[in-house]
């Protein structure tokens, strides 16, 4: 298969080479940790260090106040650093930790302390700047997103990266975590928009910018990739043994000679995954390959082909293999380590810089030993191999073993004064992180079985163990933004993967309670004996329509409202008769001449033109009449929702009309806009607003469901004009094309596709910005609204 491929690196020698520098690198950690020259250096710098983090008692008690460390709620946390004073300092040896880690800066340059500050100073305005109305500004929401993308000029590449980590999340296999995979992904991109951000001239003009950042965007999402479809798949042993080889074969060949080569027959029971992988690994890896400069194109191969296989050898490894030596140990954890990072640079195709890829090189390690710390356990049940688990289980056997642990602290001694040069703000930072991550592993596993670690691992050097320890239990002021934001981040992610879990469950469970009722009684007429306008009526019913009006007036009046489940049921059938009514006029020849509607022929085409007519003026009067079986609710209210729901029905035939006088007519966007209100918009209105009315909601509410209404109404109405040319038409069970068959004027054909995507997405936002003002619980309305804009039919 890939015998024609020829390599265009040496992979030998490029790995034997990083190898040597990582080897150098240990030795010279090895010999600090053995001579224990690093216990008097870090101890001086944590007493230094101590000074502005041990606070006195009483001091403690009036500054600091109760509930310190309540970082559950993302946004009060963030508020109430602002309010301590805390939040400048917090982001900034938050910022400057990034700038150390992902960036691989000096601290003790003028010009990064300038760029941190700038960027301390943006980021604090996006955490607590108050919207107009007051209300708290969601920075990392998907609609704040959106509009700092908007501010650089890459919505469109926001909402392709979107699209694409929902694609990524929908193939993460069982057995795989989906929001870990997406998390990391996210991480990734970011990393790579931060470096292109800090090779950016502050002169440059607006577009260069906005290309700029687009190109990092997708380089990021393209490296990203490797970390679920690479890295993350061959350890959660999803893959036969045979399958994992035939996979690893693939990536190293692709590294080796530049070439994706082709999937060929597949054996394992994997097939459809890695076909997906494969094509997206491809796609992703030719996008990396064409914005390579040439001059730099090898550097990059060499350095992914050495991230690659250092992670195959520790892969490779068995906890039960008692004779492995330090240095096979770590130095695949260097390799690793800080390949994953010069990569970054590699794939901007970034100048060269041997300061700063010797600062990433040599900082790798400790971010490396912190996340194993942290994992060591889960990392033992899955029988994987790092410096931690190893010692765990063999330290009583092997005293030739380095403490993993002591390692760490001698990796940070290093940093500090041989890499960084004894820089204060450095030494505070790198402090700063060590002693948050042992407050947060003890809150983690408790105090019984920190101490338990914390024994394990302990040094050789009581004073030092026990300072070491002070400063865990003692420090404050030593959290950080991005470690918040992960968390934020880890809870959003399966707090939403649940809330869609039971959106989808509702609205299928809904769903089929609303199909049982919805059939009409046919009666038989003594004259011609049969009852054929119930029959059209019931054919058109049977089709497999989504019935999200009547789900939606469903939730609003049993979650929301908590009114009575069997009381609203004549609702329910009311709003889907309206709505099919309204499909059946659409349809006809008149107007849209649709011959498919929901998976079948439409009406028309079955009956005729004149039973389809009937058929809808007679479902139309059919759901007033089901209003009227509303018995269990006030007389005044009800008649009160009649009149809104003739109104309704009065506005929706003027939409229509409007349609149909648009035919051909080029459409401002406020006339696309109004336009689709009035055909799609104020039926969400009703579904809406009709069981608000039957609870006697307060009018600000209704006024509040009505903006929402209006915006989904038009963001639904894009994504339809969209599917219309993009769709899929078996999974729309109708024919694609019909607007463009019909001269219709359409947010597609006035605005065309990217700025139709546009105009839904800035619906999309104000339909969010509209439901801040609704008192109730409105986790349905922001799933169904994410339905509404990512549905596929």
């Amino acid at each position: 298969m890939n015998i024609y491929l020829k390599p265009i690196i040496n992979p030998d020698e490029c790995y034997r080479e990083a190898e040597q520098k990582a080897a150098q690198y240990f030795n010279k950690l090895t010999v600090q940790a053995t001579e224990k020259s690093y216990i008097p250096v870090l101890t001086d710098d944590i007493k230094t260090w101590k000074s502005d983090h041990v606070h006195h008692p009483m001091l403690s008690l009036f500054t600091l106040g109760k509930g310190k460390d309540d970082s559950k709620n993302f946004n009060h946390y963030i508020q109430y650093l602002n309010y301590r004073g805390r939040l400048d300092s917090y982001l900034n040896r938050s910022i400057s930790y990034i700038f150390l880690r992902d960036l691989g800066k000096s601290l003790d340059s003028p010009n990064t302390q300038t760029r941190i500050h700038s960027v301390v100073s943006s980021l604090k305005d996006q955490l607590t700047n108050s919207k107009p109305d007051g209300e708290e500004a969601e920075a990392f929401s998907m609609v704040g997103l959106y509009r700092m993308a908007k501010k650089d000029g890459v919505e469109l590449t926001y909402i392709w990266l979107l699209n694409k980590l929902k694609q990524v999340s929908n193939h993460i296999p069982k057995g795989m975590d989906a929001e870990h995979a997406q998390r990391k992904l996210i991480k990734i991109i970011a990393g790579v928009i931060m470096q292109e951000n800090e090779e950016m001239d502050s002169d440059i003009s607006s577009n260069e910018r906005a290309a700029r950042l687009d190109k990092a965007i997708r380089l990021g999402y393209s490296y990203g990739l490797t970390y679920p479809f690479i890295d993350d798949l061959l350890d959660a042993k999803i893959l036969s043994d045979e399958e994992e080889k035939q996979y690893a074969n693939l990536i190293r060949t692709t590294l080796t000679t530049g070439k994706v080569p082709k999937l060929g027959e597949w054996l394992g029971e994997n097939e459809e995954l890695i076909t997906y992988v494969h094509q997206e690994l491809g796609e992703a890896f030719q996008y990396i390959e064409q914005n390579q400069h040439p001059e730099r194109r090898n550097k990059f191969f060499e350095q992914a082909y050495v991230f690659f296989h250092s992670q195959e050898v520790d892969r490779e490894k068995n906890l039960m293999n008692s004779h492995y030596t330090n240095e096979e140990l770590y130095i695949p954890v260097i390799l690793k380590a800080s390949s994953s990072r010069l990569i970054v640079r590699s794939v901007l195709s970034a100048s060269d810089d041997k300061e700063m890829d010797n600062r990433t090189f040599y900082y790798g390690i400790y971010n490396q030993l912190s996340d194993d710390f942290a994992d060591m356990f889960e990392d033992m049940k899955d029988g994987a191999v790092t410096p931690y688990t190893y010692y765990l289980k063999y330290h009583g056997t092997r005293p030739d073993l380095i403490n993993p642990f002591e390692l760490y602290w001698t990796v940070i001694s290093n940093l500090i004064h041989n890499v960084y040069g004894s820089d204060e703000k450095t030494r505070e930072v790198i402090l700063d992180r060590a002693i948050n991550g042992l407050k947060r592993l003890k809150k983690r596993v408790g105090t019984n079985k920190y101490k338990e670690i914390m024994s394990l691992f302990r040094f050789g050097n009581p004073r030092f163990n026990k300072l070491l320890q002070e400063m865990v239990r003692k420090a404050a002021d030593v959290d950080f933004f991005d470690k918040l934001l992960r968390d934020h981040m880890i809870t959003v992610l399966k707090n939403e993967s649940k809330e869609r879990e039971d959106f989808s469950n509702t609205i299928k469970t809904v769903r089929n309670e609303i199909n049982q009722i919805l059939a009409i009684p046919l009666t038989e007429s003594s004259s011609f004996g049969r009852d054929s306008i119930a029959e059209a009526a019931n054919y058109s019913l049977e089709g497999d329509g989504k019935r999200l009006r009547p789900i939606v007036t469903w939730f609003m009046s049993v979650k929301v409202y908590e009114l009575d489940e069997t009381a609203i049921m004549p609702l329910l059938k009311s709003l889907e008769y309206l709505h099919t009514a309204s499909l059946l006029f659409d349809d006809l020849p008149a107007q849209d001449n649709a011959a498919m509607r929901r998976g079948r022929p439409t009406l028309h085409e079955v009956y005729n033109v004149a039973i389809s007519e009937l058929t809808g003026l007679f479902l139309t009067q059919k759901a007033i009449w089901e209003q009227t079986k509303l018995n269990q609710f006030d007389s005044k209210t009800v008649l009160q929702m009649i009149q809104y729901s003739s109104q309704t029905i009065a506005d929706m035939c003027k939409g229509q009309a409007m349609d149909l006088e648009s035919k051909g007519k080029p459409l401002s966007r406020d006339q696309l806009n109004t336009l689709c209100f009035y055909k799609t918009g104020i039926g969400f209105e009703a579904a809406l607003v009709m069981p608000a009315l039957l609870a006697n909601a307060k009018e600000e509410e209704i006024i509040a469901l009505k903006r929402f209404a209006r915006f989904a109404g038009i963001a639904f109405q894009i994504k339809d004009d969209l599917l219309d040319v993009e769709g899929d038409a078996m999974l729309l069970g109708k024919d694609l094309g019909k607007d463009a068959e019909n001269n219709s004027s359409t947010f597609v054909s006035i605005l065309g596709q990217e700025a139709a995507t546009i105009e839904m997405w800035e619906n999309y936002c104000l339909a969010m910005d509209a439901l801040q003002h609704v008192s109730k619980d409105t986790t349905f309305l922001k799933h169904f609204l994410n339905y509404l804009i990512n549905r596929e039919q």
